[in-house]
């Protein structure tokens, strides 16, 4: 498991108080002190996942003689030199983001912070070790799917870009970098141990980190397969093709789906997929507005919505249906036949 790859022997300083071996001299990470961030946390644990960082120690400081005997800097410094392995993002004349710094290889926009930077100079050999046995092409895949689901939200994050321009409806506390914040001591703590949170904070962050790409190997990678044969088999479950069946649930099929119809033409096509449940029932379930929130390409008949059981059966005239949800984005019935019979009515009602 990717998890025991974990390496977390963390020696955090604010001062270089740690002897270092005659023989071998010691590796050093920079970066501040004081409050501390998810993005710096998370470089950090990427740096300590590759051989020449592997037994390195965190220095937390904002010394530039401190600093300057460093072997990598990151978050502090006012520098960016890829050369000098100086990753700051704070200076005005900072403008990296994926984009600009891969010259258009990688499409995202958003202004990168120390951990983006990490990631871009190292996430691919940081998935040579998390992903020993994968092919080139799945990390390749990964590489690019790691940055937009999980790195690029840091970066905003950390650099103040807010993911929509409206006025959010509720407050959203519990994501990554909200965590991150959390950890460090409170302003009345008798004990103000920022070195000692700033390790669980890195922690905390590389367990997503790797969960996420673990979640990707054995499952998102995996599910690619499945869903491109149900949907070049489509016309054969309905003859609009608008309609795709898995012959196995509970995979996540939704990023495929999308992929698979940009790059045979034909975005928006697909209302419904079918699958099985976990209960041996079968599901009809609409197919979501990429990008657009909970918004479906076309919810089940409005007459539908929130009915249940008999009650449903008499209304659609469909035996063994169970339920439709109140907004209509899914489903259900006892037979895969019930399931399909749904998905053909609700495809010729408006």
């Amino acid at each position: 498991m990717l998890l025991h790859r974990l390496r977390l022997s963390h020696a955090i300083a604010s001062k270089m108080v740690q002897e270092c071996s005659s023989k071998r001299p010691c590796v050093r990470i920079g970066t501040h002190n004081g409050t501390f961030h998810c993005d710096e946390a998370l470089a950090c644990f990427m740096l300590k996942q590759l051989p020449e960082y592997k037994d390195a120690t965190i220095v937390r400081t904002r010394d530039a003689a401190q600093l300057s005997e460093c072997d990598i800097v990151v978050d502090v410094g006012g520098v960016y030199d890829p050369s000098t392995h100086k990753y700051d993002h704070h200076q005005r004349t900072f403008t990296g983001t994926m984009a600009n710094l891969t010259d258009g290889k990688m499409n995202f926009n958003t202004k990168l912070s120390s951990a983006g930077l990490i990631y871009l100079h190292f996430g691919r050999r940081l998935l040579d070790q998390l992903m020993p046995d994968s092919s080139q092409d799945h990390k390749d895949i990964v590489y690019k799917r790691l940055y937009e689901y999980f790195m690029e939200e840091i970066d905003a994050v950390d650099n103040g870009i807010n993911a929509t321009e409206e006025k959010p409806k509720y407050h959203i506390t519990t994501t990554l970098g909200g965590r991150v914040r959390n950890l460090n001591p409170a302003w009345n703590d008798t004990i103000q141990d920022f070195d000692g949170q700033f390790e669980k904070a890195t922690e905390m962050v590389g367990g997503e980190l790797v969960n996420r790409v673990d979640g990707m190997v054995k499952r998102w990678l995996p599910a690619q397969d499945i869903i491109r044969k149900a949907f070049n088999k489509r016309h054969e479950v309905h003859s609009s093709g608008q309609l795709v069946k898995f012959e196995q649930g509970g995979c996540p099929w939704k990023e495929h789906l999308y992929q698979l119809e940009k790059e045979t033409g034909c975005e928006g096509e697909v209302k419904y997929v079918l699958y099985a449940d976990s209960n041996g029932a079968w599901r009809v379930q609409t197919v979501g507005v990429k990008g657009e929130g909970f918004k479906s390409r076309k919810p089940l008949p409005e007459s539908w919505q929130g009915v249940r059981d008999e009650k449903l059966s008499e209304l659609t005239g469909i035996p063994q249906c169970i339920f439709v949800h109140a907004t209509g984005f899914i489903g259900g019935n006892k037979t895969e036949q019930g399931a399909m019979e749904m998905a053909r009515q609700a495809l010729e009602m408006k």
